[in-house]
């Protein structure tokens, strides 16, 4: 089971019905209360009955609260050891921090984004996407705003060693290309919340064509999951403050970096011509 089990309670936020919601928003104040209490005392303990907080682990997916407690207990301990390394518990950034704090917090979130979206990853399916990828026809990606950036890297490196691969910022070009896709083609779309309206379009666009549709998205069971045939994971907690796309960034760069590392192993010499030819090129000789 995923092992950021409280980015799931705050993505899974608004899907819940509000018991289960009054149960969520006690344990993401409290979570070692699931550590400790029996399921009957935390249902008493959040005015709500044993059945709902039995229905609201399902919902988290989760087979019930035995593997919730044992999610929540790792994620305990983890928390207690990141207190250990970096000194703090949150490492949420507030306006009144000293610059030294803001580093030492920024260090704790971006490090903490990539392990974390490292270990819930499922290294099959990844490397499912990195075959498609590395013998796909060509490779659209999509991506609005911060996301459009990541999906531009990814089109640099894959361009680098042959790949057909194609990005537009501009929504319309992106779903008109999404349109001429077809069996032999990927699709993969970046969006660290799965809403963004120009980019689920995109990927409706292009599994409804017969490309193979992969979304890169912090959100389980987001509109953007709905529409696409594989999911690939990030488990990145942005800060309130939310001033700009940080640790969503990083930790959607370490995938797709993985990504490309498999891609150019699965493609062997064939990669050596095309990064030599354009490495000369950009060296003008």
């Amino acid at each position: 089971m995923d092992a950021d089990v409280i980015g799931i309670v705050r993505g899974a936020l608004p899907r819940l019905s509000a018991a289960e919601a009054r149960v969520a928003e006690r344990v993401l104040a409290d979570p070692t209360l699931v550590v400790d209490l029996a399921i009957t005392d935390l249902a008493r303990l959040c005015r709500t009955s044993l059945s709902t907080v039995a229905r609201f682990a399902q919902t988290l997916g989760f087979s019930g609260y035995r593997e919730l407690r044992v999610a929540f207990a790792g994620a305990v301990a983890r928390a207690q050891a990141e207190q250990e390394r970096f000194g703090f518990v949150d490492a949420v950034i507030d306006l009144g921090d000293p610059v030294e704090a803001v580093a030492a917090k920024l260090a704790a979130s971006e490090i903490g984004a990539i392990e974390q979206t490292v270990s819930a990853l499922d290294f099959a399916v990844l490397d499912r996407v990195a075959l498609a990828l590395s013998g796909a026809r060509q490779v659209h990606l999509f991506g609005q705003g911060a996301s459009s950036l990541t999906a531009q890297d990814m089109q640099l490196k894959l361009a680098r060693i042959g790949c057909v691969a194609v990005h537009s910022p501009d929504p319309h070009i992106a779903i008109t290309g999404a349109a001429l896709l077809g069996p032999r083609d990927v699709a993969l779309a970046v969006s660290h919340e799965g809403e963004t309206a120009e980019t689920v379009r995109a990927a409706e666009v292009a599994r409804a064509v017969g490309a193979l549709t992969v979304a890169l998205t912090n959100a389980p069971g987001s509109p953007l999951t709905a529409v696409s045939d594989i999911v690939l994971p990030t488990r990145a907690k942005e800060s309130p403050l939310r001033m700009a796309a940080m640790s969503s960034r990083i930790a959607q760069l370490a995938v797709l970096d993985l990504l490309f590392v498999r891609v150019v192993q699965h493609r062997g010499d064939a990669v050596t011509e095309p990064l030599r030819t354009t490495r000369r090129a950009v060296r003008g000789g």
